[in-house]
C-alpha cells in the first residue's frame, strides 16, 4: 500500500490588478471536484482535510504542494482554502 494525496484548489477567476484583488472560485467548487474524482476513480479514502495555505498562487510559489510557502510583513499575503484527500493506492 502506498499513501498519496490529491489537492483540490479553488482556481483564480480574475488576476490582481493595480488597485484590485484577485477573485477565486468558491471552496464548494473544490469540494465538488473532489467528490467527482473520488467517485470516478473508486478512491480508498484515508482522510480528507481542509488546509489554509498562504500565497499558493504567487509567482514565487509552486501551488499547494510547495514545501515552503512564504509570508512577509512587507507585502500582503493571501490565504487560500484547499481540500486535500489522503488515499491508499495499491
Amino acid at each position: 500500500m502506498v499513501i498519496r494525496y490529491q489537492d483540490f484548489t479553488p482556481q483564480m477567476l480574475t488576476p490582481p490588478g493595480f488597485l484590485t484583488l484577485p477573485t477565486y472560485e468558491p471552496l464548494q467548487v473544490a469540494v465538488d471536484a473532489a467528490n467527482v474524482w473520488i467517485k470516478e476513480n473508486g478512491i480508498h479514502i484515508l482522510n480528507i482535510e481542509t488546509l489554509l495555505l498562504p500565497n499558493i498562487w504567487s509567482r514565487y510559489e509552486e501551488g499547494s504542494s510547495d514545501p515552503a510557502l512564504g509570508t512577509s510583513g512587507e507585502s500582503p499575503s493571501q490565504w487560500h482554502q484547499v481540500v486535500r484527500v489522503w488515499y491508499a493506492e495499491g
